[in-house]
């Protein structure tokens, strides 16, 4: 019986060893042929037909196209690929697969429609449009303002023109600079605007869940993902798949202009506060108009960049609105918008964000009262759009005060597209800013921005003071050069009063200078908005023109 123990016991041994030995000669083999296939790669690539050209020809066209284009260094450098929802979706499998296994992936998806002006459109509305020198913003402002400039380390921006068709742009690797946007119509390709229109078909259908299914298997190798699109469409759905570990991951978003209703989707933004999410370079999180959990792993990143626009039928208790700032003290640039806020259920805290720049909150009235538990030292640029019911200036004076007077440069108050001539009350019962005690705290601002608000006191407040005033009180924000209004009504003598200001902060060149009040001269005005507030004239505006480098006028409806 030991006998053949032994021998059972000696066959095992050789069939390892056999094993062993066929293993090490097949993994030499295959590396002999991954040399020779690199080779062969190599080969080709020596072999490819741009180096038959004389290298003085690729000088001279090198030289050309930079005369012509000044950006064509990053466009040559670039791979573009560019569809639309009724392509193949696997286009974007065989982009993924010729970027090989280890390249970080730069990923950007704008779907975008833009209809064209309807046929239908009054003859009124399209001649105060051509008295206008430049249309309000599109709708996409104020949702996407904060990521319009898309340069990186691998990105770079290039100039570009409206889109007049549904198009998807997709960014393949990030190894070499590549920037693909659905608006590039300047670099030599074919146009969008020249395909054939495809009906909605089965690829339209089914688009996104094959696209993001490819995405979403690469997800370890994401640095950055965007996805943006302005409607809802078929397949968006798919995105709710987008969960998992992303190690490399640095920006995350996911944008929708248009407010929809969606299920609670199982996805990386709704996952359990208890779930391990792994996520260790994730700096930049903006998501709008998609759903997203307040206790989500992913708001617990120590981000630096945080913009939410919360769906309308979500409603938070306030103090969980709180606890995802709190999460996030390294905050610069912070952007929240909640359109259903529900009052506190724990005490609310205080808060301090020392890096904090950028503050942008809008909504519900209630989250004015998360602005009181904040102080923020290091404050430049401060946005609100609020459904005011209270003065905005006792908050905004609050919120200097506990931050120690910041050097606010940029303050913009109901100028967002989601605001209106509704987001104030004014009149009997309503509520009216007192600029003349908000300016004096703002003496280092250069960009101002309003809507909704009456436009008189604005201008009064920001003119030279009167000869029967009282001196002491000097120039209001000296150091203004932006200056921007929507829909602020105006009276009668709105549009003097406008031609006051520039007179005084903007003397013509030549003929006289600002007027020095307690030995300070007011900087002089580099841009003027005016949208929808007051019927300015085109005399008035060729005036203004000779005085201000940039003016953008667009008159209010006459039906409003």
């Amino acid at each position: 019986m030991g006998e053949l123990d032994t021998k059972i016991d000696a066959a095992e041994s050789a069939l390892a060893q056999v094993v062993r030995e066929s293993r090490c000669l097949i993994t030499k083999m295959q590396n002999e042929r991954a040399l020779l296939e690199e080779q062969v790669d190599r080969t080709m690539a020596y072999l490819s037909p741009i180096r038959r050209l004389p290298s003085e020809m690729l000088r001279d066209i090198f030289l050309w196209s930079f005369e012509e284009h000044p950006c064509c260094a990053w466009v040559l450098a670039a791979i573009r690929l560019v569809t639309t929802q009724n392509a193949s979706a696997d286009t974007i499998r065989l982009w993924l697969e010729r970027s090989g296994d280890t390249v970080p992936l730069d990923i950007e998806i704008f779907r975008q429609v833009i209809n064209p002006v309807s046929d239908t459109e009054s003859s009124s509305r399209r001649h105060r449009r051509s008295l206008s020198r430049t249309p309000s913003p599109p709708p996409w402002s104020l949702s996407f303002s904060h990521n319009q400039s898309l340069a990186t380390h691998y990105v770079n921006v290039i100039p570009h023109t409206p889109l007049t068709q549904a198009g998807v742009t997709i960014l393949p690797p990030a190894q070499t600079p590549i920037l693909l946007h659905p608006h590039e119509t300047w670099i030599p390709a074919p146009h969008l605007s020249d395909r054939p229109t495809v009906n909605p078909s089965r690829a339209s259908l089914h688009w996104g869940h094959i696209a993001i299914y490819y995405l979403t298997e690469q997800m370890h190798r994401w640095e950055r993902f965007i996805f943006r699109f302005d409607k809802q469409f078929s397949s968006m759905g798919a995105l709710k798949s987008i969960s998992g570990d992303a190690p490399l991951l640095r920006e995350f978003e996911v944008s929708s202009a248009e407010a929809a209703f969606y299920p609670e989707w199982q996805w990386l933004p709704n996952a359990p506060s208890n779930t391990t999410v792994v996520l260790p370079k994730l700096q930049n999180v903006t998501l709008q108009y998609t759903p997203f959990k307040w206790s989500s792993p992913m708001f617990r990143t120590n981000l630096h960049t945080l913009n939410l626009r919360a769906l309308p039928t979500s409603h938070l208790p306030l103090d969980r609105i709180l606890y995802i700032v709190a999460n996030n003290l390294e905050l610069e640039n912070l952007t929240l918008h909640f359109q259903g806020v529900l009052p506190a259920v724990l005490p609310l805290s205080p808060i301090k964000l020392p890096r904090l720049k950028k503050f942008h909150i809008g909504g519900h009235t209630l989250l004015s009262q998360l602005i009181d538990e904040l102080s923020l030292p290091a404050l430049t640029h401060l946005s609100l759009d609020f459904e005011l019911r209270n003065p905005i200036e006792d908050t905004i004076l609050n919120l200097l005060s506990i931050s120690g007077a910041p050097h606010l440069t940029h303050l913009s108050i109901a100028y967002g597209t989601a605001s209106n001539s509704a987001s104030f009350y004014y009149g009997t019962g309503g509520v009216t800013i007192t600029w003349t005690g908000l300016f004096p705290e703002m003496p280092h601002l250069v960009s101002l921005r309003a809507g909704g608000t009456p436009l008189e006191p604005l201008l009064a407040a920001l003119a030279p003071p009167d000869e029967e005033s009282d001196q002491a009180t000097g120039w209001f924000c000296p150091k203004l050069q932006e200056l921007g209004m929507r829909n602020c009504h105006a009276h009668s003598e709105g549009v003097v009063k406008l031609v006051q200001l520039v007179e005084a902060r903007n003397p013509e060149i030549g003929y006289g200078t600002t007027p020095q009040v307690n030995g300070v001269t007011a900087t002089r005005l580099t841009k003027l908005e005016m949208y929808d507030c007051a019927i300015l004239g085109e005399d008035v505006v060729q005036w203004l023109e000779n005085r201000i480098a940039e003016v953008i006028c667009t008159e209010p409806d006459f039906d409003r």
